[in-house]
């Protein structure tokens, strides 16, 4: 365990120095057998660790060759629909039959009961939705606690999700003939680092179908500046807005119906996140929706690999979204 401040080499610096996974990373330094693994890549993985000065954290070689741990999920204030608390249940079960406990905390403002959780319970990682800030973040690196979140190199199935749901977003609204295209940020700070990665896999994908670079806006919570938001995209020429959540899109349309504007006539909108609520929107909301069960086997898989256990297989991310087509597009 290292001091406050000091940069601990991680697994995935070693995969990055020795060009492999960090699957790969994990089987080499617990010894599994059951992997074929050539000596050669095996040896890469050990010089590079020993370069890096690499030490795996303790509780999970522990926890590795049979004891049992804790792993703490951190479940975000904001309104994600009911994905993060549905993730979380099947957490549980799954990681139950590998003897780990799985603790639910709660985000708040000043992250105490993360930071407590952190030093009390010694957990041998911790996974969340975003990547951790502020105290708890500190409370992590200084225990050399694993991060796990979507995006994280651990996550490597789901790190490409932004990419998979970008194309998919890009081909429907391409396919209706659209070719000007703008992205909805939400006004909410918090919120920031998951609409830049919605974000990001869009311009992947529109530059892909050669499309223009999509112009960028942001809403106002509240509703209070959306008419003079969307009525500037119109005025553009854009035809058709992506929001970086469903909540966002809610909004969008809200600023056309009060700049007396149409959809999908005038400017159509899609989401991402599948809120219920989308079925009954004026009009219903064109969306992406995600699968729990299916971000559960690739989450658990990636902590295992983490952790040092064997995986029987590679999971991905191609059944973890789905478009779910309706009149707003």
């Amino acid at each position: 365990m290292n001091g406050r401040g000091t940069a601990r080499p991680t697994k995935a610096d070693v995969a990055r120095l020795a060009n492999v996974s960090t699957a790969t990373v994990s089987y080499v330094l617990n010894n599994v057998e059951s992997q074929r693994i050539s000596p050669r890549t095996r040896d890469a993985v050990r010089k590079a660790a020993e370069t890096l000065g690499y030490r795996p954290n303790l509780a999970a070689r522990n926890l590795a060759v049979g004891g049992s741990g804790v792993v703490l999920y951190i479940v975000p204030r904001i309104a994600l629909g009911e994905l993060p608390m549905e993730v979380g249940s099947r957490l549980t079960t799954a990681l139950a039959r590998h003897g780990i406990v799985l603790s639910l905390q709660f985000e708040t403002d000043d992250d105490r009961n993360v930071v407590d959780a952190i030093n009390d319970l010694n957990p041998v990682a911790v996974t969340s939705v975003f990547p951790l800030t502020g105290a708890a973040l500190a409370a992590a690196d200084a225990a050399g606690i694993p991060q796990i979140h979507v995006g994280s190199a651990q996550l490597r199935a789901l790190g490409d999700l932004h990419l998979s749901i970008g194309e998919l977003r890009i081909t429907h609204l391409k396919d209706r003939g659209h070719r000007r295209l703008a992205f909805a940020y939400s006004d909410v700070d918090k919120l920031r680092p998951l609409g830049d990665y919605w974000l990001a896999g869009l311009q992947v994908a529109a530059r892909d179908h050669g499309l223009p670079e999509l112009t960028v806006g942001m809403l106002a919570t509240d509703g209070s500046d959306a008419a003079r938001v969307v009525t500037g995209w119109v005025e553009q020429g854009v035809t058709a807005v992506c929001a970086q959540s469903d909540e966002t899109a809610f909004v969008v349309l809200h600023g056309l119906r009060e700049a007396g504007l149409r959809c999908p006539a005038d400017l159509a909108v899609m989401g991402v996140d599948a809120r219920l609520l989308g079925a009954v929107s004026g009009p219903p909301l064109t969306s992406v929706g995600f699968d729990a069960k299916e971000i559960v086997d690739v989450a658990v898989a990636a902590m295992m690999a983490e952790l040092g256990y064997p995986i029987e297989y590679e999971p991905n991310a191609r059944k973890v979204a789905g478009l779910i087509q309706r009149a707003s597009t």
